[in-house]
């Protein structure tokens, strides 16, 4: 399932500068383009969007007040030239305020932060649901890939990246291990060393020193062991 996304600016130049952005992003689609919020509001009650990307000064109606008009709006990243309004779009629960011209970088970053907000949300249904169902969305070059926690074998670290070892492939990424075992705490991975996070369900074997998932042996650090062990030794599923 793709992000659906709606654009609402004034601006055509500006609505071409963030579909050019998304066209970049696999996950993301443009479901609809809007020059202003009567369009926007029909848009939003005929059609599911996922994320509102929203400039402030418009005519008629300005981002703000149109965002405060809606009683369940989606997800928000302003878009717009002024700085003067950001603690206003904070208070609103945006997920991020992106300032003309948006360079792809930068937007990029707000990307990134909107998949993390939602990922904070999904995991108490994500839990009790079957494990094929659980996934985490994981950036690595110009795309998010979603990976289902049940097909990740073990994770570890190389220097600033990370390399992500699941039954069909491989995925390289710029995180810190530490950032990648908050993303996979929802689903009880393990981790055994300063440099590796392995899913216990794929743990073939294990001693006091080291694990075995499958034919690959992973060393448990000094610092983890009784953790690690006694995590192990208890564990029920």
């Amino acid at each position: 399932m793709k992000v659906r996304c709606l654009l609402l600016d004034d601006e055509p130049l500006a609505i071409q500068l963030v579909k050019s952005h998304l066209d970049q992003l696999e996950l993301f689609e443009v479901v609809a383009t809007c020059s202003n919020a009567i369009k926007a509001l029909e848009v939003l009650r005929s059609t599911t969007i996922d994320l509102l990307f929203l400039d402030i000064k418009m005519p008629q109606l300005t981002g703000i007040d149109f965002l405060k008009t809606l009683k369940n709006p989606p997800a928000v990243i302003i878009t717009t030239a002024y700085r003067e309004f950001a603690l206003d779009g904070y208070d609103l629960d945006i997920i991020d305020y992106l300032l003309k011209p948006i360079t792809f970088d930068r937007f990029f970053k707000a990307i990134d932060r909107y998949l993390r907000v939602i990922q904070t949300v999904a995991p108490t249904a994500a839990i009790a649901s079957a494990s094929t169902e659980q996934f985490i969305y994981i950036k690595a070059g110009a795309k998010f890939h979603k990976l289902y926690a049940a097909d990740i074998l073990y994770v570890e670290s190389l220097k600033d990246y990370v390399i992500i070892h699941c039954t069909q492939q491989k995925i390289n990424a710029k995180y810190k291990i530490s950032d990648m075992e908050i993303e996979l705490k929802p689903f009880h991975f393990l981790r055994i060393h300063r440099s590796f996070i392995v899913n216990p369900k794929k743990i073939t074997a294990f001693t006091v020193n080291d694990i075995e998932i499958g034919t690959q042996e992973i060393p448990i650090g000094t610092n983890y062991k009784e953790y690690v062990f006694k995590t192990l030794k208890t564990q029920k599923t």
